[in-house]
């Protein structure tokens, strides 16, 4: 069965949402981007950085960072499945190597949890980028950022984008991390949320170096995109961590609380390697019998799904 709720469905209809006028689409100038994206992303600030939402920010995060890996395999030319890299990132064994797919996930994970607070945050920033744009990051964000106060936060993602594409038009990966933490400053986010990857092409990232303002309004319409996106998945997977929630309690297992916790910061969960022999994060432990039934009973309770398909190595999560 489904689990449903009058009060978890009050409380999301008073979620922050986008207006009709935000999303309708028509011809634009960069002027109407700028002000249609400043409203969308009070949207998503309002979303993300008021804990009273409820909305699970690690599992938008982590399934950001998904989508985020998807079409950066595709501007650099692999073009790996969403399912192909999850598998390669979650069922690989521990000591054992991801393959590209599996790596290029890890860094969009390792890219959203750079804390961008404190006097040594660009250190972390310049160690994930590596020593080829060691030197040239703090200057570009710093760059970006002027470009965001004076334009927009939009006009700033472009911006550093297109700097670091004149340096190197094969470092995607790069530019869409510095696209990111210039976005994340620019609303004033602890940590980076992988937004502006999702509807970009190689073809626009080429434009972008070789033409100008036109290049520019399309892919500001594109991060636009991205923006209203990342909202409807942040309500998205509101209601659904509302649904798991309110069945926790249900569940009698030893350690339901903790493994359901799981599943509002992971997008997909490994029963044998996440929830056994010990919940991850914890120390609580649970057997391999034990995780398989908990993550069947929330599929059965509908608040959960199995995602690949398969009657081994399987996966389960809440996201879409």
């Amino acid at each position: 069965m489904t689990y449903q709720s009058m009060t978890i469905s009050d409380d999301l209809n008073n979620l922050p949402k986008l207006q009709g006028w935000v999303t309708t689409r028509r011809a634009e100038t960069l002027e109407t981007v700028a002000f249609r994206s400043g409203a969308a992303l009070t949207v998503l600030d309002q979303l993300v950085s008021d804990s009273r939402h409820g909305v699970p920010v690690k599992l938008l995060t982590n399934r950001l960072a998904l989508t985020a890996a998807s079409t950066t395999s595709k501007l650099e030319g692999r073009l790996a499945r969403e399912a192909d890299i999850r598998d390669a990132y979650h069922l690989t064994p521990p000591g054992e190597g991801r393959g590209p797919d599996g790596d290029l996930l890890a860094f969009c994970r390792d890219a959203a949890r750079l804390k961008l607070t404190g006097r040594d945050w660009h250190d972390s920033v310049q160690g994930l980028v590596g020593a080829a744009f060691a030197d040239d990051v703090l200057a570009l964000i710093a760059s970006g950022a002027d470009r965001a106060r004076t334009h927009g936060p939009l006009a700033g993602c472009v911006a550093v984008m297109r700097a670091l594409l004149a340096l190197d038009d094969r470092a995607e990966r790069i530019a869409l991390l510095l696209s990111d933490i210039v976005m994340a400053r620019a609303l004033s986010w602890p940590k980076v949320l992988p937004v502006t990857a999702q509807h970009l092409t190689k073809t626009m990232l080429r434009d972008l170096t070789e033409e100008g303002q036109g290049a520019d309004l399309k892919l500001q319409q594109r991060l636009l995109e991205s923006v209203e996106d990342t909202i409807r998945l942040a309500r998205d997977l509101t209601t659904r961590a509302a649904a798991l929630r309110a069945v926790t309690p249900k569940l009698r297992a030893k350690g339901s609380k903790a493994a359901a916790d799981l599943f509002l910061s992971e997008d997909a969960i490994g029963p044998s390697t996440m929830l056994s022999p010990m919940i991850k994060g914890t120390t609580i432990p649970m057997t391999d019998r034990a995780a398989r039934r908990f993550c069947d009973r929330l599929v059965e309770l509908g608040v959960a799904r199995e995602l690949t398909g398969r009657s081994t190595f399987r996966l389960y999560g809440i996201a879409p």
